[in-house]
């Protein structure tokens, strides 16, 4: 794996970017982006909303980026600041400079949230992004008042050889038809606008360099005792639900979990309501909750 991401050559970057600006048109608030320099690059960082409340940041899953909220940012935003970072080493519009992996997403979120002026957050994570913000919370419970994770694969149970052999088989040959088609098995009843899966093609032109998830043992995720709330799709191919839930329920102290029946891996694009109200209603209820300090 390369130290560095980077686009893979001058013509990836450019497709990456055209479609990115065509996404940008579709965003349906007001938004502003800020770049924040931490010791591992430039971080792209889009915000959106206004309020009083605890600010949430949101965590994207693989291949996206700070646009791909659009379609819950509404309800998020509605009475409190979101951030939305561009995970560093991953396609989008921060500049990765220095290595980093998941030991060290927690420093890199602090030096975000440092630049960002913010003191305290709700991190909120989608797949990939769950990934992240577990990493997160081991390093840097202090700064976070919650912490939500929705179907955040390879994390608590292991990603099934079917998956890693669909992922492999559609990588080697990533065409339209193939793409598509793991969507609709990954994420059923979800169907991409053009202009989406354009952005998921363009995607592919970015050599990632973060890693890959790795399963938390019973001991690290006990050092998370923040409130935790876990989403998952019933259906899920990604997550062995059951017993995600029981790791979760077993060793953190403070924890809820809501499983979607007849959802796949797809929550926030198959019940994007259902599932943003139980986020929020979370992350009401423990707002003036101290953060436990977990370094």
């Amino acid at each position: 794996m390369a130290k560095i991401g980077k686009f893979k050559n001058d013509k990836a970057r450019e497709e990456y970017v055209r479609t990115y600006r065509e996404l940008e048109k579709q965003w349906p608030m007001t938004s502003t982006t800020v770049d924040i320099a931490t010791s591992f690059g430039s971080t792209r960082v889009r915000k959106a909303g206004r309020g009083e409340g605890v600010p949430i940041v949101l965590m994207h899953s693989l291949g996206g980026n700070s646009l791909s909220w659009s379609h819950v940012i509404e309800d998020f935003a509605r009475d409190r600041v979101v951030y939305m970072p561009e995970m560093i080493g991953a396609p989008g519009f921060s500049e990765q400079t220095a290595p980093i992996d998941e030991t060290r997403f927690g420093a890199w979120l602090g030096e975000v949230l440092d630049g960002l002026g913010v003191d305290r957050v709700h991190l909120v994570g989608y797949s990939q992004g769950g990934w992240q913000a577990m990493a997160i919370a081991t390093t840097q419970q202090r700064r976070l008042a919650s912490l939500t994770i929705i179907e955040p694969g390879g994390t608590l149970t292991k990603i099934t050889w079917k998956v890693l052999w669909t992922m492999i088989r559609i990588g080697a040959r990533p065409t339209d038809k193939n793409l598509r088609k793991m969507n609709d098995w990954l994420n059923p009843g979800v169907t991409l606008t053009d202009a989406e899966f354009a952005g998921v093609r363009a995607a592919l032109g970015y050599a990632p360099a973060i890693g890959y998830p790795r399963m938390f043992t019973d001991e690290r995720l006990a050092t998370i005792t923040i409130p935790t709330l876990a989403i998952f799709g019933a259906d899920s191919q990604v997550v062995d639900t059951a017993l995600a839930e029981k790791r979760l329920r077993d060793n953190l102290p403070i924890c809820e979990v809501e499983i979607f029946s007849g959802v796949g891996h797809g929550v926030l694009d198959q019940i994007p309501a259902a599932a943003t109200a139980r986020i929020l209603d979370f992350a009401r209820r423990f707002e003036r909750t101290d953060a436990r300090r977990g370094e």
